[in-house]
C-alpha cells in the first residue's frame, strides 16, 4: 500500500491545478479578447490622388468618374471637356446616380426626359448620361476656351449656371488622375470572398459600353484571357491609365481582385496602400483578374 502524500505534496499539487486553471481561463479571456478587438477590414471606399491631397470618394462615384473620363477617352475629347463634366456631375448629383431630382431630373447629369435628353431608363445608365452631355458640350462655340461655368450652363440650362464654377477646382485635379496625370493615383478597396473569381465576362462587356469595341484606332487595342482566365487589355497609350482606373473603380462589381500594369499592382484587399511595385516583369498590357 503505497504511503499518504505528505501536507507538502498536497499543497504543490493543489497549487498546480490552480495555475492550470487560471492559464486556461487567461488564455479563454485572451482569445474572446482578440475576437471582440479584432480590427475588421474596413468597409469598400476610394481614394484618389496623392497621399499629402487625397479625395476620397465612395465606390459608386469613383465608377461614375471612371466612366465619364471613359466615355471622353472613347470619343477622343480634350482634358477641359472631361474636367467640364466632371464639375457638372459633381454638381448636379454629388457624382450619384440619382433616381430622383427637381421635376423630373434624373441621373448623374439631372437630365430631364421632358426635355429630350432620353427616356428615364437611359438617362439612368451613365454611360448614355455622359454621351448626350459630351454630344450637347461640344456644340457650345468654343467650349474648352470659354469659363467652365458658362460651357456647362450652355449645356444644362439650370437655374444658377454660376454654381458649376465651385467644382472647378477639384474637377480637374480629377480630370488628372483618372488620366494618369500623374500616374498611380486611382485605388480601391473591398474584401474579396474566399476563393472568389472574377466575372472576366461581364467585365470585357462593360469595357465595351463605356470604350466601346476594340479595335486599332479605338482606346482598346486588343482584350484576351490568358490560361488563368485573367484579362489582358491592350490600349491605346494615352488612355491606360484611364482604362486601369475603370478597372480599379469596378473591381468589386466584377468580382475583380488585382490589377498589374507597368511595373505596378493593386490588389483589392489592400487598396488603402494605393499601387504598389510588382516584382515581376513590367508590360505594357493590363491585366485584371
Amino acid at each position: 500500500m503505497a504511503a499518504d502524500r505528505s501536507p507538502f505534496a498536497r499543497t504543490a499539487i493543489a497549487l498546480l491545478v490552480i495555475v492550470a486553471v487560471l492559464g486556461s481561463l487567461a488564455y479563454a479571456a485572451r482569445y474572446a479578447y482578440n475576437r471582440i478587438t479584432a480590427t475588421p477590414p474596413p468597409p469598400p471606399g476610394c481614394q484618389v490622388g496623392p497621399n499629402a491631397a487625397i479625395i476620397s470618394l465612395g465606390t459608386d462615384q469613383a465608377a461614375i468618374a471612371a466612366v465619364i473620363a471613359g466615355v471622353a477617352a472613347r470619343h477622343h475629347l480634350p482634358e477641359q471637356a472631361l474636367t467640364i463634366a466632371l464639375a457638372t456631375a459633381m454638381q448636379e448629383s454629388d457624382l450619384e446616380n440619382l433616381d430622383y431630382g427637381d421635376r423630373d431630373s434624373l441621373g448623374v447629369f439631372q437630365q430631364r426626359p421632358s426635355q429630350g435628353w432620353g427616356t428615364p431608363a437611359q438617362i439612368m445608365n451613365p454611360v448614355y448620361a455622359t454621351t448626350r452631355f459630351y454630344d450637347a458640350l461640344v456644340r457650345v462655340p468654343r467650349y474648352t476656351k470659354i469659363p467652365l461655368d458658362v460651357a456647362a450652363q450652355d449645356v444644362q440650362h439650370s437655374a444658377d449656371g454660376s454654381a458649376y464654377q465651385a467644382q472647378a477646382y477639384v474637377a480637374g485635379l480629377l480630370a488628372g488622375y483618372f488620366t494618369g496625370s500623374p500616374k498611380f493615383q486611382v485605388s480601391c478597396w473591398y474584401t474579396p470572398a474566399a476563393g472568389q473569381r472574377a466575372d472576366i465576362k461581364a467585365a470585357r462587356e462593360g469595357l465595351v459600353q463605356t470604350f466601346g469595341p476594340a479595335g486599332r484606332d479605338d482606346v482598346v487595342v486588343r482584350d484576351t484571357t490568358d490560361s488563368s482566365d485573367q484579362l489582358l487589355i491592350r490600349t491605346q497609350s494615352a488612355d491606360r491609365w484611364t482604362v486601369a482606373a475603370w478597372l480599379v473603380t469596378h473591381a468589386q462589381e466584377y468580382q475583380i481582385s488585382e490589377v498589374r500594369y507597368a511595373g505596378y499592382e493593386w490588389q483589392a484587399a489592400d487598396g488603402t496602400m494605393g499601387w504598389q511595385h510588382d516584382p515581376g516583369p513590367s508590360s505594357n498590357t493590363i491585366v485584371a483578374g
